[in-house]
């Protein structure tokens, strides 16, 4: 029951005085409550009963703990219907402004062809796969992943490279710490001609860690008789256009052991000498321009590719961020699967090199299917026609008398007017004509072009610089443009003369025809959403409605320049304001920050927005971070980049936190402690009775609470984290608020504050955020925010009973599967009335005595249509289950019979039925190629392989058998293998 409460509808709002849940959702709601959470009301009821509990507020008033209950209702505005909040999100994108934009700065307008944006941007089928952990149902998009590293290694010319970062700015910042763990150097020196927010954010990661950061403007003056330079880092081209001359500057470094590394422009590549032609060590960048949208900053793919530096390839091994490698099956066939995982941080924790855990998967899936569907020759002309107008502009621009200040450029020059014109009266001019270019605090401007500048483009740049009218003869002009002498083609020293993407992938789909079958061909051999439920705890797979995702292709949110002046994204600004806002009253925060573009980025920059805060303090001596064991795997890794000490804190066997534990190490750090990383519910799946103690004690010693936000799709309208002692979180809105999972990424990682930590969140070196003088975390200043209208258009339907009914439904669907597997399977944690909060832990330890690991349990449920349950985390030896509220009873019944299935499976090995190692689960999982075999001399039938459940006759088989990963990490390879490996 609801007393007393306040149910806003549109701008009046009604008095509810014992009012029925169920009865102010038929007033206050459209059907997109009741399409977003899956079970109806009767089987809402039906496991309701089964829990024990006569509804909703009954059962988690249970076991969330009184002293942490919000118990008033979200001031949120009243729900829209998906109509309704489509014409409101148009209203709100038409306010941006989107001019011709020629600031370039690592962010160009591209084409983004319609069939990869219809077939994979817009395809549920590709943007609801998870992380492709569970390799044999992964197939299709790990091979569009490999296609994707093939791509970065053989456009810089080094030979290994990983399957996408962030953005460019914190691949830079990651390629420095790699280089400086490499050659166990502490100081890095920059060029003062990279980005500024490439700059920037090494400044911001490197300081950390305690790597020196020296600026040069002059690279040739470079002393590398100092020891200590354990990198260079150069922007190619730089960020006024300039190419320089690098062969002596490389060689030089290398001599005194100083590795290089070159932050490279992909398109660039195709006819400017790769940094595997100029012997660099490290390359980094964006694959934004390879058909991605600008989307106001993101998300964008970053790459990474290394040189193998001696036999052991240490950079390989030390490189961050995941690696697609190529393998074998049980069966001999070839195979993929993620490579070298023991360098990632859910494994290594605060030893890992980089917290990395989301990449930017979607993205770069639609880079790598950009290159795949223009080959080699179209890319080729795509970088000459842009090459050609730009050398094209800049004839005559000093045919005019303008001074083009850099001989060698690519795509981008630094233009210095002509004595008799002034800057004030150019930016009028631009500002008439709706362009947008780069103004140098030296009076210069810089103009870049792209793909999309055609011919009467380029005649009204030259009018705003010329002032000279729009007379040109169009056909003499494209004629020109081709004719005109061209610094990067003929015999240029900087043109490459190398070859790239030879492989017959990047050959083949050219025609729409031929891409459309080759991506089906691949979505086809993944498990996503399209399927069946995917069952992972820790890192929900919620539904992506397609009302949600509708608005991210529109041009008002997709084709803005994230260094627009903030004048034309009003837009933007409006969708920022409403999710902060809404952002603070679901979770008690007095402020959110949008920048960081991942849940392990809003980690980092919660746990620098405390180093800052106790800098100020001058308490910088703080660097203690305590974390439980049950805390997230990301924790760890992010609390050694924030230079702070990890202590482990134990649990007790309910899964809490150890509070006497916490006690004795607390006070033995007291002088020292910065902070706590707690994750609520627990990563083991429950509501800690103690968690506004955890945080009364650690304030008490001085530190900050932490509080890991990934499973605040468990508290969301029944306690808010701000209220009940935390500082600071990161939300996972991918988790939380519904952005697709992209299978690994995009990811946004938004962080909420307590009002004294407000002043220390990010800010922005070229557009300033909010007045914050802190460095940033993201290249753009407010991250992937092509991505934020989703979670907007979800709050904005759901409403707050929505939301809190969504977090219900999650908590009610968790304990429901756990009671009907409790009596087959062990649920390791429970809270002390008995229950689970939204995900559970079972128990697989007890069947390893029949020789039956975790990992066959996982392999087998591929067998029944399913993905794995979380494996092994964070619990050894065990699977992580947690439902979503999207879910209905019926699928969630066909997964636990699936459970119950494999536990009499086990049984039948236990009693010799089975045998111990010829069975279904040693040998999981079955592929459809295996089955239909005419030799089938295994000792049970081709149904209990296959079809052991009616529903398997709709199941997404998985292309290949169990993936051995030892063979491909001895053996590695993650670049395409020959054709004849695919036939």
């Amino acid at each position: 029951m609801l007393r007393n409460g306040i149910l806003g509808i549109g701008r009046k709002s009604l008095t509810l005085s014992r009012f029925n849940l169920k009865n102010a959702r038929f007033l206050q709601y459209d059907a997109f409550v009741d399409r977003h959470i899956g079970p109806r009301r009767l089987e809402q009821q039906q496991m309701l009963d089964f829990v024990g509990f006569k509804d909703l507020d009954d059962l988690t008033g249970t076991n969330v703990p009184n002293i942490i209950k919000f118990d008033k209702l979200l001031n949120l505005p009243a729900p829209l219907d998906e109509y309704k909040m489509l014409k409101e999100l148009e209203s709100i994108a038409a306010q941006n402004k989107i001019y011709r934009t020629y600031i370039g700065m690592g962010y160009y307008n591209t084409i983004v062809p319609a069939v990869i944006s219809r077939n994979i941007l817009q395809n549920i089928g590709w943007i609801s796969q998870y992380t492709p952990y569970q390799a044999e149902i992964s197939q299709g998009r790990l091979e569009s992943l490999l296609n994707f590293q093939t791509m970065i290694a053989e456009m810089t010319g080094l030979p290994t490279t990983n399957a996408s970062l962030l953005d460019e700015a914190t691949a830079t910042a990651e390629a420095v710490a790699l280089a400086a763990r490499t050659t166990k150097r502490n100081k890095v020196v920059v060029d003062a001609f990279c980005h500024p927010q490439n700059l920037d954010l090494v400044k911001t990661r490197s300081d950390p860690l305690g790597i020196q950061v020296e600026v040069t403007n002059d690279l040739d003056s470079v002393d590398f008789s100092d020891k200590s330079i354990g990198a260079i880092v150069i922007q190619y081209p730089n960020t006024e256009g300039r190419i320089q001359e690098l062969g002596k500057l490389i060689e030089n470094a290398h001599k005194n052991g100083t590795l290089v590394v070159m932050v490279c422009d992909l398109l660039s590549l195709t006819i400017l000498k790769s940094p595997g032609d100029l012997g660099a060590d490290i390359a980094v960048g964006s694959a934004q321009r390879f058909g991605v949208p600008l989307g106001y900053g993101g998300p964008h793919a970053g790459f990474m590719a290394v040189a193998k530096i001696d036999s052991k390839n240490s950079l390989s091994r030390n490189m961050p961020g995941r690696i697609i490698g190529v393998t074998k099956d049980a069966n001999g066939k070839r195979a993929l699967r993620l490579a070298l995982q023991t360098r990632e941080q859910h494994i290594r924790r605060d030893k890992a090199t980089s917290n990395i855990c989301t990449a930017q998967a979607l993205l770069a899936n639609m880079a790598a299917m950009y290159a795949v569907y223009h080959g080699p020759n179209r890319l080729t002309e795509i970088a000459r026609g842009v090459h050609k107008s730009t050398a094209y502009l800049a004839s005559h621009l000093r045919d005019a008398g303008h001074t083009i200040i850099h001989k060698d450029f690519f795509d981008t020059l630094k233009v210095q007017l002509r004595s008799s014109d002034s800057i004030s009266e150019f930016k009028k001019r631009a500002e008439k004509a709706e362009m947008n270019f780069r103004y140098f605090e030296d009076g210069a401007i810089g103009v870049a072009l792209d793909e999309t500048v055609k011919s009467e483009d380029l005649v009204d740049i030259i009018d705003v610089f010329n002032q000279s009218g729009k007379n040109a003869d169009m056909e003499k002009l494209r004629q020109e443009r081709w004719e005109v002498a061209s610094p990067l083609i003929g015999n240029s020293v900087h043109a490459r003369s190398s070859l790239f993407l030879q492989h017959p992938v990047f050959n083949t789909y050219h025609s729409e025809q031929q891409l459309v079958r080759y991506m089906k061909r691949l979505e086809n051999k993944d498990v996503s959403l399209v399927h069946s439920m995917i069952p992972l705890g820790s890192c929900t797979m919620k539904l992506n409605a397609s009302a949600e995702l509708i608005p991210i292709t529109w041009p008002g949110f997709s084709n803005l320049h994230p260094f627009a002046p903030i004048s034309q994204a009003s837009g933007y600004q409006q969708i920022f304001q409403d999710l902060e806002k809404w952002l603070c009253e679901i979770t008690g925060y007095d402020n959110f920050s949008l920048q960081p573009n991942s849940g392990a980025n809003g980690e980092y920059a919660g746990l620098l927005t405390i180093r800052n805060y106790l800098i100020h303090k001058g308490e910088e001596h703080r660097n203690i971070c305590l974390i439980p064991t049950s805390a997230h795997g990301t924790n760890p890794a992010s609390a050694h980049m924030a230079n702070m000490k990890v202590v482990v804190v134990d649990s007790d066997q309910h899964g809490n936190i150890n509070f006497r534990d916490l006690q004795q190490k607390a006070e033995k750090h007291s002088k020292n402690l910065a902070a706590i990383m707690v994750t609520y519910p627990s990563t083991h799946g429950v509501f800690e009775s103690s968690i506004k103690d955890v945080c009364d004690l650690v304030h008490q010693h001085g530190g900050q609470v932490y509080l890991d936000g990934a499973n605040m799709n468990a508290q969301v309208g029944l306690c808010r984290p701000g209220d009940y002692g935390s500082d600071v979180s990161h939300l996972n809105l991918h988790k939380t608020f519904c952005i697709p999972h992209g299978g690994g990424g995009p990811g946004v990682g938004p962080i909420g504050v307590k009002s004294h930590l407000a002043p220390f969140l990010p800010g922005h070196s070229v557009i300033p955020v909010d007045g914050r003088q802190s460095g940033s975390v993201s290249a753009a200043p407010w991250g992937s925010a092509n991505i934020l209208p989703i979670t907007w258009a979800y709050i904005r339907m759901m409403g707050g009973l929505g939301l809190k009914e969504a977090t219900q439904v999650a908590i009610l669907n968790a304990n429901y599967m756990a009671k009907r597997l409790e009596h087959e399977f062990r649920i390791v944690y429970k809270d002390e009335q008995g229950l689970v909060a939204h995900e559970f832990i079972v128990d697989c330890k007890p069947f390893k005595k029949f020789g039956i690991e975790v990992v066959d349990i996982a392999k087998r449920l591929m067998d029944y249509g399913f993905h794995s349950p979380t494996m092994s985390w964070p619990v050894h030896d065990c699977l992580m289950i947690e439902p979503t509220e999207s879910e209905d009873k019926a699928e969630m019944d066909r997964l636990v019979e699936a459970l119950l299935a494999i536990r009499e499976e086990i049984r039948q090995i236990e009693n010799g039925t089975l045998d111990k190692n010829l069975n279904p689960l040693k040998l999981a999982p079955h592929t459809l190629e295996k089955v239909i075999d005419d030799k089938w001399d295994l000792p049970y039938s081709r149904q209990l392989a296959a079809y052991p459940k009616p529903w398997c006759a709709h199941k997404a088989w998985p292309t290949v058998g169990r993936v051995d990963d030892q063979f491909g990490d001895k053996n590695l390879m993650c670049t395409c293998p020959p054709i004849e490996s695919y036939q």
